[in-house]
């Protein structure tokens, strides 16, 4: 069994949110900034989790994610099963096939019996326990910056002073004189 950047990805991203959604919606650009994650890679995470209902979008200014349910009624494994992270160690992924026709192959009930600890174990961690780590090794949380609404003076315009002819005709009675 192999845990690819996809689900790594999603439960990194889901602490950061969970560590800081008391602040409102969090977003995803933030996340990405904090933990050195693609935006776009995030979004297609997102639009899964969000999916499976784990997460909330708010639209518009000071929009952003926030927890879909409460961090200790989600689990590891809600989230990479979410993001449609595989958890099987089998060679078969689950299909009793590993050999074609001839069926299982001989390790096939220790993989699966694998996948069930895994499982397990995934579904016995909760998001809050993982915040909860994270706080008690000193994670500090930075408070949410105020809002800055941009207010921009007209800029002065100063008159621009052109030598050359604006015109054929202009151009023409300059080279008349000439």
């Amino acid at each position: 069994m192999r845990l690819t950047t996809k689900g790594r990805f999603a439960v990194t991203a889901m602490i950061d949110l969970a560590l800081r959604q008391n602040s409102g919606p969090v977003t995803l650009a933030a996340i990405s900034q904090r933990q050195q994650i693609s935006l776009s890679y995030l979004e297609q995470l997102f639009g899964k989790l969000r999916r499976h209902e784990l997460v909330e979008s708010t639209r518009g200014p000071g929009g952003g994610y926030t927890l879909g349910r409460k961090s200790s009624t989600i689990t590891v494994a809600d989230i990479i099963l979410s993001v449609d992270e595989p958890i099987d160690a089998t060679h078969c992924a689950g299909k009793e096939n590993c050999l074609g026709e001839s069926g299982r192959c001989m390790t096939h009930e220790l993989w699966s019996s694998l996948n069930q600890r895994m499982v397990e174990f995934l579904d016995s961690v909760t998001l809050q326990k993982l915040v909860d780590d994270q706080l008690a090794k000193g994670v500090l949380i930075e408070d949410k910056p105020p809002l800055k609404r941009a207010i921009y003076s007209m800029p002065v315009v100063k008159p621009i002073s052109v030598n050359a002819p604006n015109s054929v005709f202009a151009l023409g009675n300059i080279l008349a004189k000439s």
